[in-house]
């Protein structure tokens, strides 16, 4: 399971330009079953995702592919967790 921290840059400002693409690429993470989870950082700080049944390269490419990295709207930090324990309703994460 890998969180991962999308936070602003100084390029903060032309975000409006590519969240179109941006939401395109977020849109894709789901659609391919990556993505479990998606919000914000407060206050106003960036967005975070976590992602699941995946692989540390994959995420990776997956970042290089959005186009809030690749215009340096954003710089990502990806943190790698395993699950030990869960409430029962995220149990599907232990596996």
């Amino acid at each position: 399971m890998f969180i991962v921290l999308l936070k602003f840059s100084s390029n903060k400002s032309q975000a409006s330009q590519y969240m179109e693409a941006h939401k395109d690429w977020i849109n894709r993470g789901f659609d391919d079953g990556v993505f479990l989870l998606l919000g914000s950082l407060q206050p106003n700080l960036g967005g975070g995702f976590i992602a699941n049944d995946t692989s540390l390269v994959e995420i990776q490419n997956r970042l290089n592919d959005d186009p809030f990295v690749i215009h340096n709207i954003v710089t990502a930090e990806i943190i790698e967790m395993t699950p030990a324990k869960s409430d029962p309703r995220l149990e599907f994460l232990l596996g």
